[in-house]
């Protein structure tokens, strides 16, 4: 009996060290100060940014079709050629139209014929008419025909016309100086012509004058403006950038997704690469960075030193009794001032160990950092981490403990 109970009091005495040790942890832990990394107000150059993820291509190709149909029997080029205006391309095969041509000919010719035959006739009856030996029937069937020759005649040489043009068009010169990036048929392949469809049978392109197109969101486009500069960085040349700048912004949007959650409206935005690397092709793939304001002599704070809060002030009034406001609480002007307040852009400043809310207006931002107009000076420590304890737990008066260990091994 008297082991059992020891055993008892044993236990007895270890839950309550257990729960006296959890008590003092407990008082220990609010006690500590909240823990948190700073960065400093500073002055300097800010620019902002709209990017894109861009492909390469020229800024003037034409691309290469038939206007006849007909066998591929020549190709006096290749793909990577370079070409100048004038110089042949492709011949297609003319035994069709020359047959057609040599028709249109005899056709013209037969016309003709007839034609002389019908003012022959009728020069004969107008003569008989006025020496009152024809009738007037037969003077009027006589100019009919003969006007029907002559619109025959019109028609052949219109058709002989349109078979010569058709046969021209079988061989295919370059519309311009260039070089052929994209050779789409072979030697013995069919080439369509149509004018509702375009059978591409090459594409020639100035490869001096190459361009970075962009599709660019409709609520960044707003702030991009010809003449902007960008930065091009082809994947294929890394850690290199090209300047450039922005020559066209679409003026219509292409909307995708259309009706889900994924709808997304871009518009098209071409910049004209002013520096270019040797070797570049079209269809690379590129990222733009169009600078679309610059400003220097500015205070600064990084991005995610920026976070909402209510205004203090109404956090004040919230805890303020309905008789302290004046204000009964059944009020509706009292839920009307309540809802007006949102929250607003607001910096912690630390101030001897204790963090004070201070709301600020901020202007452009890059991508690591904020333009602060105004509520900041330039120097001062404000918090800028743990993201969880800035965005959601600090308040205004808290005490605090700088460690930037953390930051300074990520700059390391």
């Amino acid at each position: 009996m008297q082991k059992k109970s020891r055993k008892k009091l044993f236990i007895f005495l270890g839950v309550l060290v257990i729960i006296a040790v959890l008590v003092v942890a407990n008082l220990v832990k609010k006690g500590d100060k909240i823990k948190i990394q700073t960065e400093k107000v500073l002055r300097g150059t800010l620019t902002e940014t709209v990017s894109g993820a861009a492909k390469i291509q020229p800024e003037v190709q034409v691309k290469i079709s038939a206007k006849v149909s007909g066998q591929i029997v020549s190709l006096g080029v290749r793909e990577g050629d370079d070409v100048k205006k004038g110089q042949f391309l492709v011949q297609l095969d003319q035994e069709g139209y020359r047959a057609a041509l040599e028709q249109a000919e005899s056709s013209l010719a037969y016309a003709r014929a007839g034609f002389i035959k019908s003012e022959s006739e009728y020069r004969r009856v107008r003569k008989l008419h006025e020496d009152n030996l024809a009738s007037a029937a037969e003077l009027e069937l006589a100019r009919s025909v003969y006007e029907q020759a002559q619109a025959t005649v019109a028609q052949a040489d219109a058709s002989l016309r349109q078979a010569a043009d058709n046969l021209d068009k079988t061989t295919i010169y370059a519309p311009m100086d260039g070089t052929v990036s994209l050779l789409n048929k072979k030697l013995g392949e069919m080439a369509m012509g149509s004018q509702f469809t375009l059978d591409v049978i090459m594409i020639v392109a100035d490869l001096t004058r190459m361009q970075a197109e962009t599709d660019i969101d409709e609520n960044d486009v707003i702030r991009v403006t010809v003449g902007d500069t960008a930065n091009i960085m082809v994947d294929a040349f890394p850690d290199r950038s090209f300047r450039g700048v922005v020559t066209e912004i679409a003026n219509t949007g292409t909307t995708t997704g259309m009706g889900t959650q994924e709808q997304v409206t871009n518009f098209l935005v071409k910049a004209a690469m002013i520096e270019k690397p040797e070797r570049l092709r079209p269809g690379m793939s590129s990222t733009v960075d169009i600078i679309t304001e610059s400003l220097t002599d500015v205070l600064k704070v990084p991005i995610q030193c920026v976070t909402l809060r209510k205004p203090l002030e109404e956090e004040q009034g919230e805890s303020e009794t309905p008789e302290e406001s004046g204000t009964p609480a059944d009020s509706p002007e009292r839920d009307v001032r309540s809802s007006e307040k949102k929250p607003v852009n607001v910096v912690f400043r630390v101030d001897n160990g204790i963090v004070r809310q201070i709301p600020v207006q901020t202007g452009i931002s890059s991508d690591t950092e904020w333009e602060i107009k105004n509520g900041l000076e330039e120097g001062w420590d404000v918090v800028s981490g743990p993201y969880r304890i800035l965005s959601q737990i600090l308040k205004d008066g808290d005490a605090v403990t700088v460690d930037n260990s953390q930051s300074k091994k990520l700059q390391r």
